[in-house]
């Protein structure tokens, strides 16, 4: 009767006898930066109340833009929710929803938006694509076509954290996200103001606003009261791994995504915890 042998293949790896969820363990093997996986990539961001909401007088400048940009760069082009996200949450709200089945509802219309303004841009070659494409097949739309638009709300949908009734990674947090993650060499937020005030300037204190042109995301926390930004971007461009800075645009202004995309300091640059090493 012949022995058995043990040909199991044992694979050394410094996580094995470790908690994933244990920082401290798993830094000396995940604490490095990850690649770039896209780092010829620029992300632009259409806010959808401030521009999409505006319709052609806003939206057409911001097509015959980026469509002149398209030799330049190669674009991923993500779309916010405008204000009939707002009545969804109004409705859902109502209904008695949880906040995590409100994140979908919003996130519909940022695509609805997105699918506008790749229709326009069709004649480039430009089209709509979704999350899943973004995530996995990015790439090969590129090398097609100059630029790809997409929805910017990331895709937390049922799984969003329940802080608040209304979700909190919206828009801007969903650009900053897949820009940071893809390694991207740029995020640029074009909405309708030319960037952050230290106070609202549309609100009360509006005659004490003074324009911010650069300003730290730790000291962007300690801003009280409206920013044109969503308040969890804030919070993860505090632990940014490639992103060193973000720039907010005023899209009502010609030329100022142009020139931002060409490294000019056009409107307010927040800068993040990433650190170019």
């Amino acid at each position: 009767m012949s022995e058995s042998t043990n040909n199991i293949k044992h694979i050394a790896s410094p996580l094995a006898h470790q908690t994933l969820l244990d920082g401290e363990l798993t830094r000396p093997v995940a604490g490095g930066r990850p690649i770039r996986l896209l780092p010829w990539l620029q992300v632009v961001k259409i806010g959808g109340r401030s521009i999409m909401d505006r319709g052609s007088e806003a939206i057409l400048p911001i097509v015959a833009e980026i469509r002149s940009l398209l030799p330049e760069h190669r674009l991923l082009i993500l779309t916010g929710a405008g204000i009939r996200a707002r009545h969804l949450y109004s409705v859902g709200l109502d209904l008695g929803l949880p906040v995590g089945s409100l994140a979908p509802l919003a996130a519909s219309e940022a695509g609805q938006n997105g699918h506008i303004l790749a229709a326009l841009l069709s004649p480039d070659g430009v089209s709509f694509v979704e999350h899943l494409t973004i995530a996995s097949q990015l790439a090969i739309h590129l090398a097609a076509a100059r630029a790809v638009v997409g929805s910017t709300f990331p895709p937390y949908h049922h799984h969003e954290f329940p802080t608040s009734r209304i979700p909190t990674h919206r828009a801007d947090t969903g650009a900053f996200l897949l820009a940071d993650a893809l390694g991207a060499a740029g995020l640029t937020i074009v909405e309708d103001v030319d960037g952050i005030y230290s106070h609202d300037p549309n609100g009360a204190e509006g005659d004490k606003s003074t324009f911010i042109p650069e300003i730290s995301a730790a000291e962007l926390a300690k801003i009280e009261g409206t920013l044109p930004i969503d308040g969890a971007l804030v919070e993860v461009m505090q632990t940014a791994r490639h992103l060193e800075h973000v720039q907010i645009v005023n899209g009502l202004v010609p030329g100022r995504l142009t020139a931002a995309l060409r490294g000019e300091h056009v409107g307010t640059i927040m800068h993040t915890n990433a650190r170019n090493s």
